[in-house]
């Protein structure tokens, strides 16, 4: 990802907790040249030096079996907006778009069935909804595994982290204060989050 000295992430940190909260992402890998997609939910864990993304595929997914053992690239994107050129000082200027990405790269291996499987599971529905763990853990067993059965788990183990943050840091002080007080005020809730980012960075 191209990021300009002054668009990156201050710290990994600040990236990690950035992939935790916009934790729906897009999992890339390549068949013969060709990009391949998908959507998933991710948990992102840090096992003393080590980043590693947890998901699962729908075992029908092709990609479920494209991503063993190879390079892997997972996206993790949220808040974005428009930024008109009314916010700057000169008319000689053009539109552009802040937002906040993170590049996460690594190679997957797949987690055993059984065990395993359940396990990452169990961490999935008590990151997201933590309620609905006593309903899952009192269903059939024989449901649970048919529903396991369905599923391709893995994890990522990261190697390369790259982080940006485009929010106009650029921009003259009274620029920037203009596009805070533009997006702040709008509707969208995006935009209102970018307007959050960016006051963060004063």
């Amino acid at each position: 990802m191209y990021i300009p000295a002054f668009n990156k992430f201050p710290d990994q940190q600040e990236a990690v907790s950035f992939m935790q909260r916009y934790s729906f992402a897009t999992i890339i890998t390549a068949d013969h040249d060709v990009p391949v997609a998908t959507h998933l939910p991710f948990l992102i864990e840090q096992h003393d030096d080590k980043l590693v993304l947890l998901s699962h595929f729908a075992k029908a997914n092709p990609q479920a079996s494209a991503i063993i053992n190879k390079p892997v690239l997972v996206i993790f994107t949220e808040p974005h907006a428009y930024i008109s050129p009314s916010n700057y000082e000169k008319e000689t200027n053009v539109p552009t778009w802040n937002y906040l990405a993170v590049h996460a790269y690594g190679k997957a291996s797949l987690l055993a069935e059984g065990n395993e499987t359940a396990g990452l599971l169990a961490k999935m529905i008590n990151n997201y909804e933590a309620g609905y763990l006593q309903q899952w853990n009192n269903l059939p067993d024989d449901y649970k595994q048919r529903m396991m059965k369905g599923i391709v788990a893995f994890e990522i183990v990261v190697d390369d982290l790259q982080g940006k943050q485009k929010l106009s840091q650029n921009r003259s002080v009274l620029e920037r204060e203009n596009i805070i007080n533009t997006l702040s005020k709008s509707e969208d809730s995006a935009e209102s989050e970018i307007a959050k980012y960016m006051s963060k960075l004063k």
